[in-house]
C-alpha cells in the first residue's frame, strides 16, 4: 500500500500549481493532507475513486486536515478525546481492519514559544491516543509534527537551538514518542541520510537547500519489517513542505 502526506499550505492554493497532478501521479491508497486552510463547503474540486474526511479549523484560512482514501474506513475520529484540537481542525484518525490512520498538523510553539506550554500538553494527549489505539491494532501516524527532532534533520542546528521546532522541550516529546514503541520509518531506513521537508519562504532557502524535517511517518515498531521504502519527494514544489510517502504491505 502507499501512503502518503502533504502540508499543502494551503489547498486551494497547490491546486493551481503542483496538487493534482502529483496526487494523480501518485495514486496513493491514502492522501493525507495538514494546513488545508479552507472549509469543505469551499472546495471547487473533487477526486473520483476516494472517500473524503475533513477536519476545518473554526477561523478560516487556518489550519485543517483532510483525509482522502480508496477504502472506506470502519470508523473515523476527529481530534482526540471528546474532540479536543478540533478548533483548529488538528487530527483525523481512521480505523481498518489490521492499523489505524492519524494524520496530524501538530501546533506551532510560535516564534516567540508562546504555544510551547499548549503544545507540549498536544504531545502529551496525542501520545496517549496512538498509545491507546495501539493496544487493538498497529498505528500509522504521519503528518507536519512541526519538530526536527535530531540535528541531522536541521540545516543549521547550533543557530536553531531556541527556534519553534528545534528546542530541547519538543524534541524531548518527540523522544517519549519514539521511545513508547514507535519508530520515525525514515530515520529507521535512513540512519545518515540528509533530506528536508520544509524551507522557510525567505533567504531563498528551498534553493540553497537550508531546511528541516518536520513532517514524518511515524509507525508502531511491529510494522517496521513491512515497510519497503519511505520517501520524501523534495523535487516537488507548490507549498513550503514536500510530499513524504511511504510504502508498506499491510
Amino acid at each position: 500500500m502507499k501512503f502518503v502526506s502533504w502540508n499543502t499550505n494551503g489547498l486551494r492554493a497547490a491546486m493551481k500549481t503542483t496538487f493534482k497532478p502529483f496526487f494523480d501521479e501518485e495514486n496513493a491508497d491514502i492522501f493525507a493532507i495538514q494546513e488545508t486552510k479552507m472549509q469543505e463547503e469551499q472546495k471547487e474540486f473533487d477526486f473520483p475513486g476516494y472517500f473524503e474526511y475533513w477536519n476545518c479549523a473554526d477561523k478560516k484560512g487556518y489550519s485543517g486536515t483532510l483525509c482522502y482514501t480508496k477504502q472506506k474506513p470502519l470508523s473515523v475520529i476527529y481530534g482526540l478525546e471528546d474532540g479536543k484540537y478540533n478548533d483548529e481542525g488538528r487530527v483525523i484518525t481512521l480505523e481498518f481492519e489490521k492499523y489505524y490512520f492519524v494524520n496530524a498538523y501538530v501546533p506551532n510553539s510560535k516564534e516567540d514559544l508562546s504555544r510551547i506550554p499548549y503544545r507540549m500538553i498536544f504531545e502529551d494527549d496525542m501520545r496517549l491516543h496512538l498509545k491507546t489505539l495501539e493496544r487493538n491494532k498497529p498505528v500509522i501516524y504521519c503528518g507536519d509534527l512541526n519538530v526536527a527532532h535530531r540535528e541531522i534533520d536541521i540545516k543549521n542546528p547550533r543557530s536553531n537551538e531556541r527556534s519553534a521546532g528545534f528546542t530541547i522541550e519538543e524534541r524531548e516529546k518527540m523522544s517519549a514518542l519514539l521511545n513508547s514503541g514507535f519508530i520515525d520509518i525514515f530515520r529507521h531506513l535512513y540512519p545518515s541520510k540528509i533530506q528536508y521537508t520544509w524551507w522557510s519562504y525567505m533567504f531563498q532557502s528551498r534553493m540553497k537547500n537550508i531546511g528541516w524535517r518536520i513532517d514524518y511517518f511515524v509507525i508502531s515498531d511491529v510494522l517496521a519489517r513491512r515497510v519497503k521504502d519511505c520517501i520524501i519527494h523534495d523535487d516537488i514544489l507548490g507549498s513550503d513542505h514536500c510530499p513524504i510517502e511511504l510504502d508498506i504491505d499491510i
